[in-house]
């Protein structure tokens, strides 16, 4: 029979390694995570070496910031459950369903863009990374520094995301989109089939 008290220890001990490895693999330094989180470098080096204690306090910001579920950061036990539970967020009227879970690397979305309410577009931004969007349906409305495009269900578009951009609904009902982004400038490779297939 097993002892409660320390299986319980073991999942506490792995904590800090975890949150470790997911700073690293975010790229993050101790103080970018302290900005995101409101957490001290230092409370935030003692919970990575295992010299404190995790809380729900202090996981709970840390799971926000590596984008990642709480029971992941304290690797809870498999519930069986196959289903994958998206959880989206919405930010200036659109909704983001995220469609991966690992910080760092490849990220995939799936937008939901409201109806467009006529006005002019919004601010052109730019950031590093590319992104490749797929108009699953609707239409959207892309522009690219000086080019504006609009693509129609089953069109895509990759671009370099330091050039200036915005993204918007061009159509009176929602638009849904397949979106990857590479934080790091990857860019997505497509595959075809050999001629002849």
């Amino acid at each position: 029979m097993t002892d409660p008290d320390a299986d319980l220890d073991a999942v506490l001990d792995a904590v800090g390694p975890r949150l470790r490895d997911l700073r690293r693999q975010r790229g993050a330094t101790l103080t970018q995570l302290s900005e995101d989180t409101g957490i001290s470098v230092s409370t935030l080096s003692r919970l990575e070496s295992g010299q404190r204690r995790p809380t729900l306090e202090l996981l709970l910001p840390l799971a926000r910031a590596h984008q990642v579920p709480l029971d992941e950061l304290v690797d809870a036990p498999e519930t069986g459950d196959p289903r994958v539970r998206l959880k989206p967020i919405t930010r200036h009227g659109a909704t983001f369903i995220p469609l991966t879970r690992r910080p760092g690397g490849l990220q995939a979305y799936k937008l939901v863009l409201p109806p467009r309410r006529g006005g002019e577009p919004g601010e052109q931004r730019s950031h590093e990374g590319w992104e490749w969007v797929y108009v699953l349906s609707g239409r959207l409305r892309l522009l690219l520094g000086d080019t504006d495009v609009v693509l129609s269900a089953g069109e895509a578009a990759e671009f370099d995301t330091r050039t200036p951009h915005w993204l918007g609904n061009a159509d009176d009902r929602p638009t849904e989109v397949l979106a990857l982004f590479g934080p790091q400038g990857e860019r997505v490779h497509v595959r075809a089939a050999p001629r002849g297939r």
